[in-house]
């Protein structure tokens, strides 16, 4: 039963710590913006339920801390509805009640009477708050840890796959990808995968000659032992690089930023392009992940550290730096996903104030009910989506006979 519990603890426990911490990110992105603007806020809260510390300061801001560490969030004075998006109705009951209790001019102080640029900034500041700690978390660890930079050197080709047809051999060193050029081996996995069913047109030193070989993806299944079950495209490579291959960059402040930030940037890449080819049909969704697909890789990770870590010294440092860095790739992801357009999240707030800001008027109650209905069932099901994606992935009947055994 312990051993139940243990694995239960080294699943949930790292996913609870690291999702709270992005989310506390991405509200105080929030908050601090609000409080530059001069915003009055009634609360920031970390965790949801019921409080197990509060305390209010003398700005009248309660900070509070939940016993369900599932995020957070930032309660603007005045706030009327879910959407946080009153009509003009709205705002003419709230500002009378304002003035009413606290004089002419209070009304100045509350999110909803700030002018509309004010408050998309206010909301632009989560996902902003998200891509910036990606990006502080990126550079430190390529100041601290530098960067291995593997080539893409081909160690063996497997028989009847899309890389055999098109002619590759081991010794083949792939420079480009459809005229991208190409440093690391990672660069070649990531095109790969992101272009099932699409040729790619290789460019290859081989000895003294350059040659172009074309290959086309094809999805397999194949069991990750962090991320599952998974099905992926591949063309039949594996890459080892020989030893005078490989090189070790080390960074400076200032290359360190740069280089974090083209991370980032290649990451809402990659998930930019996942998502068209989604809305184009050449991709089902099935790589989309939820919380359950979250928990088991931070699990997996911790697992997998765990094992590798001959004390338990080690075991906090590797596991503080791989946490870490998951931190900075989850952390992209939910600023990205906070910006799509769906009423409920930070994008449909800016739809919301785009409007405003043309018509010159807020959107009117009605409309924005049926967005904030229609809002929350577009996220129910894509929550549902994600989750059968984990549990298709995990092999959920396995994955508990793993934690009893």
């Amino acid at each position: 039963m312990l051993g139940v519990l243990g694995q239960v603890l080294i699943y949930i426990v790292p996913f609870l710590l690291v999702l709270t911490f992005i989310v506390t990110i991405h509200e105080l992105g929030h908050f601090l913006v609000a409080r530059a603007f001069g915003v009055k806020v009634d609360r920031f809260a970390v965790g949801f339920g019921r409080a197990l510390v509060s305390r209010t300061d003398r700005h009248g801001i309660e900070w509070r801390l939940g016993w369900l560490p599932l995020g957070g969030y930032v309660k603007f004075s005045g706030d009327l509805d879910a959407s946080s998006v009153p009509d003009q109705a709205g705002l003419a009951e709230l500002r009378q009640r304002v003035v009413a209790e606290h004089g002419p001019g209070a009304e100045r102080d509350y999110f909803h009477f700030k002018p509309v640029w004010q408050r998309a900034l206010i909301v632009v500041a989560g996902p902003a708050a998200n891509f910036i700690l990606a990006v502080v978390i990126f550079s430190i660890s390529l100041m601290a840890l530098g960067k291995v930079v593997l080539p893409a050197r081909v160690f063996e080709v497997q028989p009847n796959t899309p890389a055999a047809a098109a002619g590759f051999r081991p010794g083949d060193l792939i420079t480009a990808i459809d005229g991208r050029m190409i440093e690391d081996g990672s660069e070649v996995s990531r095109a790969v995968m992101l272009s099932a069913g699409d040729p790619l047109h290789f460019t290859v030193e081989r000895g003294a000659e350059t040659v172009v070989l074309t290959a086309t993806p094809q999805r397999r299944i194949q069991d990750d032992p962090i991320a599952g079950r998974i099905k992926v495209a591949q063309i039949g490579l594996m890459m080892r690089p020989a030893a005078s291959d490989v090189r070790h960059i080390r960074y400076g402040p200032v290359d360190a930023m740069g280089g974090a930030v083209v991370q980032v940037k290649d990451t809402i890449g990659a998930t930019l392009t996942y998502l068209g080819r989604m809305i184009t049909g050449r991709e089902s969704g099935d790589q989309l992940s939820g919380p359950l697909g979250i928990a088991k890789v931070s699990g997996s990770l911790t697992n997998a550290v765990a094992e590798a870590s001959p004390d338990a010294g080690a075991f906090a440092l590797n596991l503080s730096v791989t946490m870490i860095r998951l931190a900075a790739i989850l952390s992209i992801g939910i600023g990205f996903l906070n910006l799509l357009p769906i009423p409920v999240l930070d994008g449909g707030h800016l739809l919301f104030y785009g409007f405003e800001a043309v018509a010159r008027r807020p959107v009117s109650a009605r409309y924005q009910e049926m967005g904030y209905r229609a809002g929350l069932a577009l996220l129910a099901g894509f929550m549902l989506f994600a989750t059968w994606n984990d549990l298709q992935k995990l092999n959920l009947f396995q994955f508990l006979g793993g934690l009893v055994s």
